[in-house]
């Protein structure tokens, strides 16, 4: 788990500093719809942008303003603070308004911090519908990015290549569902935290590099037998964007509970169902990334996104729900609400949390909401 955990709680971390020695572009990316199998069929590693280590937010607050989602603006300190020097370009995507304002933020806050802009900044349009000329447009967009990302590195993405890219991933999704299959067992061998680790991993490791890490620990489980989950309640964290490893260990040390889901998007969730190898690779990438609609950031998908939540809360036999929202984020803070109002009324108990993303200050309170539910659990 070291080069998990290293991966995911450091930003300039040991995968990163590997891949910059072979001196090949690094480019960075907001958004789980932005497809890594394109920068990887032309050895460009893609790093999926994190907030953390973030220590303060005069850059963001500055360029954003105080009522806005934290995470976007840990983004903007991070880059002013030149933590993301190790980029060679960066995506910005339009998952929500205040992520979409990054774009002129990071722009505007480089005529002040210079050298803070990735030689390659790109702005990666995302329809809000799946149907119809929603689809054509995602896969248009697609493919402007690619001969963006041709022209401006000297490369070629071959449908071959974008090919072998997608069989690549989809080894990844295979094992990653076999390891979140092993949460839904009696007996659970592995916390929560560990696996959120691994797959935000997934997110920043170059691809082959991972899926052998991947292929290691999987075997490591497999020969696990000891529980660690007997006598615990089964929770499922959801809701806002998140990268941080702390948010699972509140949940699972020092508590009665075990975490066995989450539909968070540094998760699993964009894992689950393997990409089409067959036809032409861009627009199986678009059917894959744009038609899994589990993002309130879609239109008129809410009764999908609850069917599908209830398959996994069935499936993983979830005890509570937790469901977490940053401040300010009003597609999660919106969506949670009709969750919890729906899950409730299906007999499953709910907790909903609001809090600030980066250095978590809220900690204590927290954890008392957190108690306050499992012991409702207990009763």
């Amino acid at each position: 788990m070291d080069e998990f955990y290293d991966a995911a709680t450091r930003l300039n971390c040991q995968a990163i500093r590997d891949w910059q020695a072979t001196e090949r572009p690094i480019v960075g990316y907001t958004c789980s719809y932005t497809p890594g199998e394109i920068f990887h069929s032309v050895d460009i590693l893609p790093v999926r942008l994190k907030g953390i280590e973030t220590e303060g937010m005069e850059i963001g607050d500055t360029y954003y303003g105080p009522f806005i989602c934290s995470f976007p603006k840990c983004l903007l300190q991070l880059a002013g603070k030149e933590k993301f020097m190790f980029l060679d370009g960066a995506i910005i995507t339009p998952g929500c308004d205040g992520m979409r304002r990054l774009d002129e933020c990071w722009r505007k806050a480089a005529e002040d911090y210079k050298g803070i802009l990735p030689d390659f900044f790109y702005y990666f349009d995302v329809p809000h519908k799946s149907e119809n000329h929603g689809m054509a447009w995602y896969i248009e967009e697609l493919r402007i990015l690619i001969k963006k990302i041709e022209n401006h590195f000297n490369v070629k993405v071959t449908d071959d290549n974008l090919a072998d890219a997608i069989k690549v991933y989809n080894q990844g999704r295979r094992m990653l569902q076999e390891i979140e299959s092993l949460r839904y067992r009696d007996d659970v061998v592995v916390s929560g935290t560990d696996i959120f680790a691994a797959t935000v991993a997934g997110t920043v490791m170059q691809r082959e590099a991972y899926n052998q890490a991947l292929r290691r620990w999987l075997e490591e489980l497999k020969n696990r037998t000891t529980s660690l989950s007997a006598g615990k309640k089964r929770l499922m964290l959801i809701g806002s964007i998140s990268d941080e490893i702390e948010l699972f260990r509140m949940l699972e040390e020092n508590n009665d509970a075990i975490v066995v889901g989450e539909n968070l998007c540094f998760g699993i969730r964009h894992e689950g169902n393997e990409i089409d190898e067959h036809g032409d690779p861009v627009e199986a990438l678009g059917r894959h990334y744009l038609q899994s609609s589990v993002c309130p950031r879609m239109y008129g998908k809410y009764k999908e996104r609850l069917a599908l939540l209830k398959q996994k809360l069935d499936a993983a036999r979830v005890d509570g729900v937790v469901m977490q929202n940053i401040r300010f984020c009003d597609l999660h803070g919106a969506e949670n609400s009709l969750f919890e109002r729906d899950l409730e009324a299906m007999g499953m108990p709910c907790l909903k949390l609001e809090r600030e993303y980066g250095p978590m200050i809220d900690v204590g309170r927290m954890k008392l909401r957190i108690n306050a539910f499992l012991e409702r659990l207990r009763v």
